[in-house]
Formats: C-alpha cells, sequence, structure tokens
C-alpha cells in the first residue's frame, strides 16, 4: 500500500520506549530517535529520486484534438517527490513513518493519485475538465519495490540501534 511505510509495534520497540522515558533521560531518547531516522533516510531519498524520475507515458491525443502548454508551472513529479516525509515517534506507539504529507499537495491533487500511480496508471480530467479524460501509465508497483529494497536494510539497522541502547540501559 503506497502511502505509508511503517516498522514499529514490535514488543522490543514498546518495552525499549517505556524503559527509556523512566531511565535513559532525554539525551539517550534523543539519541535513539536520531538514529531511527537515520536509519529511514536512505528509503526517503530513495522514494523521493523514484517519484521524480517516474516515467510517466501519456496514451497519446487523437486526430484533430487540441493541445497545449500546461496551465500550470508545478511539476507534477516534483510536487508529489517534495511531499515525502519521515515521523519518528518514542512515545508510547515508537517507530519511523515514511510517508506522503498530504497538506504539502496542492488541494488539486489527492493521496488517492498516489495509489493510482503505484497501481501504473493515472486517469485524470484534462485541465480540471470533468467531461474530458486523460489516461496515463507508468511501472505498476514502483512504491512497493522500492520499500522491498529497503525492509532489510531497515530491519537489521533497527535491531542494532535497539541492541545498543538495550546495553547503555543496564
Amino acid at each position: 500500500m503506497p502511502g505509508t511505510v511503517q516498522i514499529h509495534g514490535t514488543g522490543q520497540l514498546i518495552t525499549l520506549s517505556r524503559r527509556l522515558r523512566t531511565a535513559g533521560g532525554p539525551r539517550l531518547q534523543q539519541n535513539f530517535a536520531r538514529r531511527i531516522r537515520r536509519t529511514a533516510e536512505p528509503l526517503h531519498r530513495d522514494l523521493r529520486s523514484t517519484i521524480a524520475r517516474l516515467p510517466i507515458r501519456s496514451a497519446g491525443r487523437g486526430g484533430g484534438k487540441r493541445g497545449g502548454p500546461s496551465p500550470t508551472a508545478r511539476p507534477f513529479r516534483a510536487t508529489l517527490a517534495g511531499a515525502v516525509r519521515i515521523s519518528v515517534r518514542t512515545g508510547s506507539s515508537p517507530g519511523a513513518r515514511v510517508y506522503i504529507d498530504a497538506s504539502l499537495l496542492p488541494p488539486d491533487i489527492s493521496l488517492g493519485v498516489l495509489y493510482q500511480l503505484n497501481d501504473g496508471r493515472l486517469r485524470h480530467p484534462v485541465f480540471g475538465n470533468r467531461k474530458r479524460w486523460a489516461n496515463q501509465t507508468t511501472a505498476p508497483r514502483w512504491w512497493d519495490r522500492t520499500v522491498a529494497r529497503h525492509t532489510p536494510r531497515m530491519r537489521t539497522e533497527v535491531a542494532r540501534v535497539l541492541d545498543d541502547v538495550r546495553r547503555q540501559l543496564e
């Protein structure tokens, strides 16, 4: 499912988060959060570059149809790539999340667009005209493949961070 990547909810993370609050103090919590963020940053960068380079092909215009330049100067892929964010939590539900922040998207682009793109297709009104629609295609499951490439490394890194912090608490 595109839009969110989460590594959290394991018993170890929850137990460690509680111990951090009671014994570790703010400095240890900040170190824990910083290392978890660093673990998610390569995925964040890769998702942004994948979105920016995503080849989107058009079905093309039929004969006799009008065309012209886009009425907006906003590049679509760059707008989506700029909305990819990382969130790290150390509270009751600790973990890291890489997601598309819908508040950073313009009002005419919804998160549904990202789900369509991950399915390998994009259907949208032509310049906002709901009487004319355009179909575009791209490589399917690009979000899922990018996340799958990073998952083993992230699991290993999170396990290493947990072991290091656990040793500091003992």
